[in-house]
C-alpha cells in the first residue's frame, strides 16, 4: 500500500463527516436561538435597549465562560488585556455583541488560540454536563441505533436526573455562546493554511511516521468535536420549543409579530 493510501486509510473520514453534519446544523440553530431570543425581548419589552439586555440575560453563563476563556489563554500566552466586558452592546447592522475581551495586537498564532479558546471550554463542559449530570451517551447511542423505544427511555432517564433543569440550562447557555465570533476566527486562515503547508512539505520529505502519529490525535479531537455538537443539538431542543411557545404567546397576547434578517 502506497503512503497517501495509508494516510487515507489511518485517517478516519466518518469522524470529519460527523463534526461537519453536526456543525452545521448547530450554527444555524444558534443563531435562530439567539434572534429569537432577541424577539422575545422585543415582545415583552418593546424597548431595543431593554430587549437585548433580556436577550443576554438567560446566556450570561455561557458568556462568561465565553470571555474568562479568552482572558485565561491571554494571560497564559503572555498577551496584555486591556478590557474585560460581560455587558451586551448593539452594533451596527443590528448585531448584538454579548460580551467582549480587548487583547493588544498579537502574532497570528497567540490571536488564534486565544480566538478558540471558549469553543475548547464550551465543548468540554457540555461534555462533561451532559455525560456526568445528564447520561446523554445513552441518549446519543439510541439515537445512532435509531431505536424509538430505546430513544424514549432514554430521554426519560435524562429527565429523572437531579436538577435535571438546572444542568441542562447551564449547558444550554454555554452551548449557545461557545462558537467562536467573527473577529474571534479573523486569524484562523493563515494559521489553518500553515498546518496545511506543514503537512504537505513533511509529505514532500518523506517525514510519514510524523504525519501517521498525528493522524489518531487528529480523529480524537474530531470524534470530541463531534461528540459536543451532538449533546448541544440534543439539548436545545426542548429549548427551542419553549421559545416557539412563549414567543407564539407573546405575540398572540400583544398583537403583534418580530420579522427576522435571513
Amino acid at each position: 500500500m502506497s503512503y497517501a493510501a495509508t494516510m487515507v486509510a489511518t485517517f478516519d473520514w466518518l469522524s470529519l463527516l460527523a463534526v461537519i453534519a453536526t456543525l452545521v446544523p448547530l450554527v444555524l440553530l444558534e443563531r435562530w436561538i439567539h434572534q429569537h431570543l432577541h424577539g422575545i425581548g422585543l415582545l415583552l419589552t418593546g424597548s431595543q435597549d431593554a430587549a437585548v439586555l433580556l436577550y443576554a440575560l438567560p446566556l450570561l453563563p455561557g458568556v462568561v465562560l465565553h470571555e474568562l476563556s479568552h482572558w485565561l489563554v491571554a494571560k497564559l500566552l503572555g498577551v496584555k488585556t486591556t478590557k474585560v466586558s460581560l455587558l451586551p452592546r448593539r452594533q451596527r447592522g443590528g448585531r448584538v455583541q454579548l460580551g467582549a475581551v480587548i487583547v493588544q495586537q498579537t502574532d497570528v498564532v497567540r490571536a488564534s488560540l486565544i480566538g478558540v479558546a471558549p469553543l475548547v471550554s464550551g465543548s468540554l463542559v457540555v461534555l462533561v454536563i451532559g455525560e456526568r449530570a445528564l447520561d446523554v451517551g445513552l441518549l446519543g447511542e439510541a439515537l445512532r441505533t435509531g431505536d424509538i423505544g430505546a430513544i424514549f427511555a432514554a430521554w426519560l432517564a435524562a429527565l429523572r436526573a437531579p436538577d435535571m433543569w438546572l444542568w441542562l440550562y447551564l449547558l444550554f447557555a454555554v452551548a449557545n455562546a461557545m462558537l467562536p465570533s467573527p473577529s474571534d476566527r479573523e486569524t484562523w486562515p493563515p494559521v489553518i493554511l500553515f498546518l496545511v503547508g506543514i503537512v504537505v512539505v513533511a509529505y514532500v520529505l518523506g517525514f510519514s511516521n510524523f504525519l501517521l502519529e498525528l493522524a489518531p490525535l487528529a480523529v480524537s479531537a474530531l470524534r470530541w468535536l463531534a461528540a459536543a455538537f451532538a449533546v448541544t443539538l440534543v439539548a436545545d431542543a426542548p429549548f427551542v420549543i419553549l421559545i416557539i411557545c412563549a414567543e407564539w404567546l407573546l405575540g398572540t397576547l400583544r398583537g403583534q409579530r418580530v420579522f427576522y434578517k435571513k
